[in-house]
């Protein structure tokens, strides 16, 4: 039997990990249905490991759920950036590791044969060439070395220009304090700021998401493949059902939410003609595939199209281009003109309307106007009439208030 090891060597892994408990959250050992409860135990030991202070235990009827509890109004950094620095590796692996970046500080370009001859005659550590040279390739791929080809040798060297220039101009530290907490990919200011022994003291971010860490492995992914103009193969998991299943498209923006924060990727789907969005945390891989030439046509079609989404649904619930809400609403005038600001300011390009003392319409065209629904429910209480040339939505809106009505004993 193994034993546990609270470092592990895959980063997707570790994504799900904290997933489980802190996305989807409040889950007890029963609750794993598809995972043996060892391996419910092991993912709670290294949930405690790289978080404790912020994991919480609660008692139920089925036993204690574990969560994770994380106000980034008060945090100066983000703590799921430790998940980050988890990945195992043996002692081979991490005596080469320092090993060859020790050689390497002086700039000086060698090859796999003379870095391997030096760390016998520096070190007393003898490697294998191949060996060495398999490290070196990996480092160069993931940008802690370059490399430079002479002849038909290939040298490897440290470029340390960039630490240099940090430490002589720390009147930046204080933008990469704000970066690591403030934009996507912060892990590389939160890095940059450990490695010079700097500590944000500066700067909170009131409305931060800190999971969007998580994702950031899979956004750089797809902004590559943007900026390449490629398709791309994704893997998505289902967040519900669990299924997974494999789809292409031709990857195009990425929309966030303003009251979630949830970041979503729009593609267009060749085989079904027609724009779509995917939850980039229901994103497991994604694979670029051939270079389309379509890419710029199809990106001025969704910049048309964009005047008329109000989330991220392309098609409403009864397959219409577009559907029509009209919503009259009561203003008492003067004092409630804050109700006619925020139509116009959240209204998202509708058309707001004074049509008699006291009373305004909202008029809007959208691809679905299902997802305006919880928009329109905070105008409960003033709304004269809402009409919608998607009856589904017109139906669901008054059922709704139904039920309100009976819940509370409301008319009889």
């Amino acid at each position: 039997m193994s034993n546990f090891q609270e470092l592990i060597g895959s980063f997707p892994k570790t994504r799900e990990y904290v997933r489980d408990f802190f996305v989807y959250g409040f889950k007890s050992r029963d609750e794993f249905k598809d995972k043996s409860p060892r391996t419910y135990d092991n993912e709670r030991r290294r949930l405690e490991c790289w978080l404790a202070p912020y994991v919480r235990k609660d008692y139920a009827a089925n036993g204690s759920n574990i969560s994770l509890a994380i106000d980034s109004n008060l945090l100066d950094v983000n703590p799921l950036f430790q998940v980050w620095k988890t990945k195992s590796f043996t002692d081979y692996d991490i005596t080469l590791h320092f090993l060859i970046l020790d050689l390497l500080q002086n700039g000086e370009a060698l090859t796999a044969d003379e870095i391997t001859c030096r760390l016998l005659s520096a070190y007393d550590t003898l490697f294998d060439t191949q060996t060495v040279r398999r490290k070196c390739n990996a480092y160069v791929k993931a940008g802690l070395l370059e490399k430079q080809k002479s002849g038909k040798a290939v040298g490897y060297f440290l470029d340390n220009t960039l630490a240099h220039w940090l430490k002589l101009h720390k009147d930046v530290y204080d933008a990469l304090a704000f970066y690591q907490i403030a934009e996507c990919f912060g892990i590389v200011g939160n890095v940059l700021t450990d490695q010079l022994d700097f500590c944000n003291g500066s700067f909170r971010v009131k409305h931060s998401f800190c999971v969007h860490t998580l994702e950031d492995e899979i956004l750089l992914d797809l902004l590559e493949a943007m900026n390449r103009k490629s398709s791309v193969q994704l893997t998505i998991k289902g967040t519900r059902g669990g299924n997974t299943v494999t789809t292409a498209c031709i990857p195009l923006q990425i929309f966030v939410s303003t009251r979630s924060g949830r970041r979503f990727l729009c593609g267009y789907m060749s085989g079904s003609r027609r724009f779509s969005c995917f939850r980039l945390d229901s994103i497991k891989t994604v694979t670029l595939l051939e270079k389309s030439d379509r890419f710029d046509e199809y990106r001025e079609q969704l910049d048309r199209n964009r005047s008329h989404i109000w989330g991220v649904s392309f098609q409403g619930s009864e397959g219409q281009h577009l559907e029509r809400l009209t919503m009259t609403v009561q203003v008492n005038e003067p004092y409630d003109h804050y109700i006619v600001e925020r139509l116009m300011r959240e209204g998202r390009g509708g058309i707001v309307t004074r049509i008699k003392p006291d009373v305004y319409q909202y008029e809007t065209t959208v691809f679905d106007c299902n997802e305006m629904l919880p928009w329109v429910r905070t105008f409960i209480g003033r709304i004269l009439s809402l009409e919608c040339t998607a009856k589904s939505v017109e139906r669901r809106f008054y059922q709704d208030l139904s039920i309100m009505y009976h819940m509370y004993e409301i008319g009889g």
